[in-house]
């Protein structure tokens, strides 16, 4: 069971930091500061915006879920 918790956290892991690579892909460094116009983020990029935010909820869980196995 240990085994299993630990590949999935390990897969999670890699595919929460591919979502973050990709989102961070268009930001310049002035954006960065905030130096730039408001931006809301719509289609594709909410999408994996809001699936980053589940996977990082899933690796707390499963994280805990190491612990205490």
């Amino acid at each position: 069971m240990k085994n299993t918790l630990l590949v999935i956290q390990i897969l999670v892991s890699v595919a929460m930091s591919v979502l973050i690579l990709l989102q961070a892909k268009g930001t310049g460094l002035g954006r960065a500061f905030g130096q730039a116009t408001y931006h809301s983020k719509r289609g594709v990029e909410f999408v994996v915006f809001r699936f980053t935010i589940v996977l990082a909820v899933v690796f707390v869980a499963v994280s805990l879920a190491n612990q205490f196995v």
